[in-house]
């Protein structure tokens, strides 16, 4: 039985049956419809911390999903699985994929400089400081994208930028 139709509350068994209703009168081709019914259910393997089931529905979805757009969702929402998992590697990996084919997308890029600043704090720790401050350098060129796109989010990093000198912009938007 596909998880969507597991579903055990009242809220979750309602947006399915809207999804399940939208799905059916949608003007779509069969595969992207079985596309989407895969990337729902994995969203929900994830949301329920299930993510092995989440990367296999994920997977599925790419093997169907032919728009650019929304593979590139199913692909960041595969590097936040990985990410979540310590995979820091395998997450780069997909967020780089999803802006290849999404471009305009700042939560990857904000994810992606998690990352890198994370990977920073690690290299500072371990007394290596140039090491560290290319790291933390890389996570500042990814931030100011996500901020040129997003202007009125990550006010952190905003301030983290002009504290460290990695930015002179006084304001983004």
């Amino acid at each position: 039985m596909p998880r969507s139709q597991r579903n055990d509350n009242f809220i979750d068994k309602s947006f399915t049956v809207m999804a399940d209703i939208i799905l059916k009168v949608m003007p779509a081709k069969k595969q992207a419809k079985e596309a989407f019914a895969y990337y729902r259910d994995g969203m929900s393997a994830q949301a329920d911390g299930e993510y092995a089931e989440a990367l296999e529905n994920y997977h599925e979805a790419l093997k169907l999903e032919e728009d650019p757009y929304d593979r590139s969702y199913v692909l960041y929402n595969m590097g936040l699985i990985h990410t979540s998992n310590g995979e820091h590697d395998k997450g780069l990996e997909y967020y780089s994929q999803a802006l290849d084919l999404n471009p305009r997308m700042p939560q990857a890029l904000n994810n992606i400089a998690v990352i890198y600043h994370y990977k920073g704090e690690k290299e500072k720790e371990a007394g290596n400081l140039e090491a560290a401050e290319g790291l933390f350098d890389k996570a500042a060129d990814y931030w100011k994208e996500a901020i040129r796109l997003a202007p009125n989010n990550y006010i952190e990093v905003q301030n983290w930028l002009k504290t460290t000198g990695r930015s002179q912009i006084d304001v983004y938007f």
